[in-house]
């Protein structure tokens, strides 16, 4: 897995208070300003992380092509310096022009006040996938532009798949718990469907389940964690552990062994995960498995995750910045960007060009981020999400009841606040 994938992880623990920048204290909106007319022109200074940042200056060499009076400057950020890095240019008020900025990281830095707003005249938000744009809007304004996606489908072995009875598939929550079982009694597995049970990041495997079951779960000035809809949706995702059809602890490394042994008849992940497992099959290997849409209950839902762009306020080139942004947003140019670092198109039509649409599997990625979410741009998000993963590794390792699950979220939750 890619190093940006630790980016929760590292903000968990390098979160820092940004004072000094805050917004309005009535919680205002900002204007959005429009970008004059024109080529971009002038320097213009651009953070980026992991493979991101070490690919995007030599790709960026077309933009100055063609705007011959441009110049972009990239600076390349390991992943677990760069949440300090931003904090501390924001405080200082010595922030590069435009940064790569996680989805979770946006309600916080936008927040303190730091991000210009995105201007309408430039940017349209139905040309992207409307999960994707969620992430860049904090107290109603949008303060980004999604640069790419990543959404997660069910991997499963077809051979044994057809043997329990599924040979397209599960369809639904129902279908879901029969294949894993039947993979189990009829197909020889171990372990029918491998589940994240707790531990960092693993709201993002299980509050599908809970948006695909009608949850809200939270807003910008609510939180709401101890539903019906959501107790339901963690008594669904703990009955896999209680009826041994998923693993409480997997050591690491055997995930993707485990499935092309036979060991593991499914996983839910995203797309970097198709090139291990094909790697690890060898030849022939991708025809053994197949990928399918999170299961329907009242709808079928994913998470959806990636990176923005974002163009400081203090931006020496605002004009620049937005036009190199503009740009990257491109669907031609999203397109590139895939075929040179496989990062996932943010852009809706990009998804038209053959590239994507003539691949079966990417195909049905970008048909499941049409309605894949994500969380809200919210300061306090990465507190939320470390409480709720610690109740869900009592739910699923020491079988804590749901509703008690569901209400110690809640009451963890409730303290912590929205930030609002």
């Amino acid at each position: 897995m890619r190093s940006r994938r630790l980016a929760v992880a590292v903000v968990l623990a390098a979160s820092v208070a940004l004072t000094g920048c805050g917004r309005d204290s009535g919680g205002g909106q900002d204007e959005a300003k429009s970008v004059g007319a024109g080529k971009a022109s002038g320097d213009i200074t651009v953070w980026a992380m992991g493979t991101e940042g070490e690919k995007l200056a030599e790709f960026a060499k077309e933009f100055s092509t063609e705007n011959p009076d441009a110049k972009v400057s990239v600076t390349a950020v390991p992943w677990d310096a760069a949440h300090q890095k931003i904090a501390s240019a924001i405080a200082a008020k010595q922030t590069p022009d435009v940064s790569m900025i996680g989805t979770t990281w946006q309600g916080e830095f936008a927040k303190s006040g730091a991000f210009d707003p995105t201007p309408p005249d430039l940017i349209k938000k139905d040309d992207f996938f409307p999960g994707a744009w969620d992430t860049t809007i904090v107290d109603n304004t949008s303060y980004g532009v999604p640069w790419y996606v990543e959404t997660r489908l069910i991997y499963y072995r077809k051979d044994m798949a057809a043997k329990a009875g599924f040979p397209d598939g599960p369809k639904t929550w129902d279908d879901l718990k029969a294949m894993a079982k039947g993979m189990k009694e009829k197909a020889g597995a171990k372990w029918g469907l491998n589940l994240q049970p707790g531990k960092t990041g693993s709201w993002q495997s299980v509050l599908p389940f809970a948006w695909s079951n009608g949850a809200d779960v939270a807003s910008a000035t609510k939180l709401s964690f101890d539903t019906p809809e959501m107790t339901e949706a963690l008594g669904y995702y703990q009955s896999f552990f209680k009826e041994g059809l998923s693993p409480t602890a997997l050591p690491d490394g055997s995930l993707e062994p485990g499935f092309v042994k036979g060991e593991i008849g499914a996983f839910i992940s995203g797309p970097w995960h198709m090139g291990i497992v094909e790697e690890q099959g060898g030849a022939g290997f991708k025809d053994k498995y197949a990928v399918a849409q999170m299961p329907m209950k009242k709808s079928s839902t994913s998470f959806i995750g990636g990176s923005n762009l974002a163009v400081f306020k203090d931006a020496k080139n605002r004009d620049g910045a937005w036009k190199f942004v503009q740009w990257l947003s491109k669907p031609e140019v999203q397109v590139k960007w895939y075929q040179a670092v496989k990062d996932l198109p943010a852009v809706q039509s990009a998804w038209n060009d053959s590239t994507l649409s003539g691949d079966t599997f990417l195909a049905a990625f970008g048909q499941q981020l049409k309605s894949a979410k994500a969380p809200p741009a919210i300061t306090t998000w990465e507190q939320i999400a470390a409480a709720f993963d610690l109740e869900v590794e009592k739910l699923c390792k020491q079988n804590a009841e749901p509703a008690a699950t569901a209400k110690a979220i809640q009451e963890k939750v409730s303290v912590i606040g929205t930030g609002s």
